[in-house]
């Protein structure tokens, strides 16, 4: 049955780890920047964002010396003439990343990318603030843009997994399948402990038609990390395009006990209750889909009527 929907799932940001800092920064700025990093892994973005603005704000103090007009400061203020940023210090770009990312999984992507701007402004050569640049450029919908900035981020260091998981599904929404699939191949080849390669290289496999090794790749990234919806989610496509209803119940059911936001997976999990005859269940996900994603409407209406058809309990010779 050939009745879903799916995109690929979240993108992975990275976090700068500051061991060393630089000669010049305060160790006061130092301490604030790891009680932020120990926050915002413990989801207390709130706090993340507290400790590491006061990081941000102590190592900021510095004044550069006359003497540091050089290129490499003309550089940076030349990139970013917006940015506010007086003090040449690796360490201050660092907690600037890391705050980005602190307001990414906060929801402000514009604070986030006012941070990653700054980080940039500060270390040209920066690569994971490109790398979460371009993811929040992508979430912001600039599709071109954040492939800049992962092409950047992939020509200063190429050996990362998660840069290509990130331009992988960049090239997925871009509908370029085979530059989509050649980056999440090198990624798995640099890293294949890394769920999301696996996740999002099958829903490449559903968009081929290859479900047998798209079922593959979603039950590898359920062995690596059995707390992703997203591997669920695709997996239950999976049954669904192969007949086995049951199976795609229980697999978008487990996908909703770990991301109650999903409004697609509510869609298809009604269309295969349909199938079963279970309409009472399907309307109360169709009424949760809607009440998550209104715009979702004229799809559940078109793709209920084909799970109508299918069912044999309407004509379908009117469907398009």
């Amino acid at each position: 049955m050939n009745s879903y929907a799916f995109r690929i799932g979240p993108i992975v940001l990275l976090l700068v780890v500051c061991l060393l800092a630089h000669a010049q920064t305060p160790l006061s700025a130092v301490d604030k920047y790891n009680e932020g990093l120990s926050k915002l892994n413990k989801r207390d973005f709130d706090g993340a964002i507290r400790e590491l603005t006061e990081a941000i704000e102590l190592s900021s103090r510095l004044v550069p010396a006359k003497s540091s007009k050089s290129s490499f400061w003309n550089n940076t203020v030349a990139e970013s003439d917006s940015s506010q940023i007086t003090v040449v210090d690796p360490f201050t770009a660092n907690a600037y990343t890391d705050r980005g990312v602190a307001r990414y999984r906060k929801g402000d992507l514009e604070g986030a990318l006012q941070d990653f701007n700054s980080a940039i402004c500060i270390r040209p050569s920066l690569f994971v603030a490109y790398v979460n640049r371009g993811a929040v450029k992508r979430k912001l919908g600039d599709l071109a843009s954040a492939l800049q900035d992962l092409d950047r981020a992939i020509s200063l260091q190429n050996n990362v997994a998660e840069a290509y998981n990130n331009r992988g599904g960049l090239r997925y929404d871009l509908g370029d399948t085979d530059g989509a699939l050649s980056d999440l191949n090198k990624g798995i080849e640099l890293n294949s402990r890394v769920p999301q390669l696996f996740y999002h290289r099958g829903y490449l496999f559903i968009r081929k038609q290859e479900f047998d090794r798209a079922l593959s790749d979603f039950d590898r990234a359920i062995k690596l990390n059995p707390n992703i919806a997203r591997a669920y989610e695709g997996r239950a496509t999976v049954w669904m395009s192969e007949g086995e209803i049951d199976r795609a119940i229980a697999d978008f059911s487990r996908a909703l006990e770990l991301d109650r936001s999903l409004a697609l997976v509510y869609l298809n999990r009604g269309l295969a209750l349909m199938l079963k005859g279970r309409d009472v269940e399907a309307q109360g996900d169709f009424e949760r889909c809607l009440a998550l994603d209104p715009q979702l409407k004229s799809d559940l209406v078109r793709r209920r009527e084909l799970a109508r058809c299918l069912r044999g309990t309407r004509p379908c010779s009117d469907l398009k």
